[in-house]
């Protein structure tokens, strides 16, 4: 397992390096940050005093050295627009997006657990088809399309939910709704299709023949053996969640991670994208190193041969 880990960690420290490059250079085709920041009628003194505040006057290897050295020193540099220290904007938006991601995860895992495995006890039945052609349906449907349906249906036509911010829980039921319908979809058909063929093997056959009830053969036997691909199709969602939810949070107007780098990439304020790459990143990285540990919980032939 220890060995395991430790390739992981090795490859996620190059693709993390290889992302941190990438974004750096390209993050500066977007223009001069001195051109927005100040006025047409700036002077040129001003615009250098700016560029030399800020570190733009400097050749670009240079600044990606300097940000370089502020990561060992865990200083990743201050926000141009808010004037602070960007890993505080950070690590205040992201908390959000990560509660987010958390509840629309929990919520998907056990509808997609029970409808799956509903479905999978009668394959082809009323039910199993129902279900098929919705989660089909809403595997295939685009966020920002449900989002603006949503609003349209539950808060300009039945003024039922708010449109946008974050508050209690009303504020909470549109974003939840909205990232939760692909996953559902998506793991909905893969715990059928895995149950469907655990429910098919010889040890639920065996369980059967001893005279376990149904249900406890469906869940208590089949279900446990049926984890690993929905478990990892789930990190792969919330990674997805924590990485993606740009559009859901700008619609939403919802204060995460993902509004923040938008807002960002327009201000062109590079130390808080930066910032906002290199914290999701880690929290991907962390969020895979557990779930190669859950493999060994549901499958202890993993543990064995890890260690």
């Amino acid at each position: 397992m220890f060995h395991r880990l430790a390739i992981r960690t090795a490859q996620s420290t190059l693709a993390l390096a290889g992302l941190l490059l990438l974004v750096f250079f390209l993050s500066r085709l977007t223009g001069n940050p001195t051109d927005l920041y100040l006025p047409m009628s700036a002077s040129l003194e001003a615009r250098e005093a700016f560029a030399e505040k800020h570190g733009f006057n400097d050749p670009v290897l240079q600044q990606f050295l300097d940000y370089v050295r502020g990561i060992l020193q865990f200083d990743l540099g201050d926000s141009i627009f808010q004037g602070r220290p960007a890993i505080d904007a950070v690590l205040e938006a992201f908390p959000v997006t990560l509660r987010l991601a958390a509840v629309t995860m929990a919520l998907s895992f056990t509808i997609a657990v029970v409808v799956g495995s509903v479905a999978a006890m009668r394959p082809n039945g009323p039910f199993d088809r129902l279900a098929s052609v919705l989660t089909l349906t809403s595997a295939s449907a685009p966020d920002f399309w449900i989002a603006i349906v949503g609003i349209l249906v539950f808060s300009v036509g039945f003024g039922l939910l708010p449109t946008s911010g974050m508050g209690g829980p009303l504020y909470w039921v549109l974003p939840v709704l909205v990232l939760s319908v692909r996953p559902i979809g998506l793991m909905t058909q893969v715990v059928r299709a895995t149950m469907i063929s655990a429910l098919a093997s010889s040890y639920a056959k065996t369980a059967r023949a001893k005279g376990v009830p149904e249900r406890r053969v469906v869940f208590g036997h089949a279900l446990p053996n049926s984890m690993l691909p929905v478990v990892t199709v789930a990190a792969d969602l919330t990674a997805g969640f924590i990485n993606g939810a740009v559009v859901v949070e700008t619609i939403f107007g919802w204060p995460g991670i993902g509004n923040l780098m938008l807002s960002a990439i327009v201000q062109r304020d590079f130390a808080v994208v930066q910032a906002c790459i290199l914290v999701t990143a880690l929290a991907i990285f962390v969020m895979n190193v557990l779930v190669d540990l859950s493999y060994g919980w549901f499958d202890p032939r993993i543990r064995e041969t890890s260690t």
